[in-house]
């Protein structure tokens, strides 16, 4: 290979492992498999939380007990009515155990797809009464009070 190509070759493919390490997760909808859109929702929520979150799928907030207290405040308002207040269960299923109606949800981005784009059943879009930030936030309260085995806790991986 001439000098000239080579260096070429390399540069392009120092852009390409640039651009898919900062890759984004493609998020889908729980039931039909759509690609969620965040172009809509409750403003605010595209933090730099959010935008980790995008890139690792993993919740930045699962360890950080202020956004834990913050995000078991948001859940008592916008879940609670329907999941409990200890996220027992009561129109809708128990949130703090290992069984999940939609096992996707065991991982903090299948949780998340279903906080975006709601569920079958009652369960509800929670993007216009969430923003994204918030989700990772009551996310990381429900992931606080788990009672299930740690080795099916996929975010403690």
């Amino acid at each position: 290979m001439k000098p000239r190509t080579r260096t070429a070759a390399l540069a392009l493919g120092a852009v390409l492992a640039a651009a898919a390490a900062h890759a984004e997760i493609t998020f889908r909808h729980a039931v039909t498999g759509e690609t969620l859109d965040f172009s809509y929702g409750k403003a605010g929520g595209d933090t730099d939380a959010f935008k980790k979150f995008k890139e690792t799928g993993k919740n930045p907030y699962n360890s950080d007990k202020a956004a834990i207290d913050k995000g078991h405040s948001l859940y008592l308002t916008a879940c609670s009515g329907c999941h409990g207040h200890d996220a027992e269960g009561k129109l809708g299923p128990g949130l703090a155990d290992d069984y999940w109606t939609y096992p996707r949800a065991a991982t903090d981005v299948g949780l998340f797809e279903v906080l975006w784009g709601g569920a079958q059943g009652m369960m509800g879009p929670q993007s216009t009464n969430l923003n994204a930030d918030e989700m990772l936030q009551v996310m990381a309260w429900m992931r606080s009070i788990y009672k299930g085995d740690p080795a099916k806790a996929d975010w403690l991986k």
